[in-house]
């Protein structure tokens, strides 16, 4: 896997991000997410900074996912019975997508109250 060509190596992020959309009922919703959340901004033209916080923030959601997708896969396939302590590891992966999106949500608050301090100062 090492020393592959640039194409090769982002063929396989590609094909990771196409696995996961296929089979991640959750990723797929971010991803909605994500393109709403884009369409939003291309709607209102908030300054750049603005822009590239929430870009930011979506790609930290959604690479928190993935990662979460790729701990609960392995941990699955090293370990398919129940035990303590796989469930310990996905559940700290679980959080972390938690985290990124409550991080999100903070962000989304604050882009609001951005927009309608900016409506009232008119």
């Amino acid at each position: 896997m090492k020393n592959r060509r640039f194409h090769h190596r982002m063929s396989f992020a590609i094909s990771g991000i196409a696995s996961t959309l296929r089979t991640e009922n959750s990723f797929r919703t971010q991803v909605l997410a994500a393109i709403v959340i884009g369409a939003v901004l291309v709607w209102l033209r908030p300054p750049p900074l603005w822009w590239a916080i929430i870009a930011l923030t979506t790609a930290g959601v959604l690479a928190a996912e993935l990662l979460n997708t790729a701990i609960e896969r392995l941990a699955d396939h090293l370990h398919p019975e129940r035990h303590p302590g796989i469930k310990s590891v996905k559940d700290c992966a679980a959080a972390a997508v938690l985290i990124a999106s409550l991080g999100a949500l903070c962000v989304a608050i604050a882009f609001i109250f951005e927009l309608l301090s900016r409506d009232y100062a008119r």
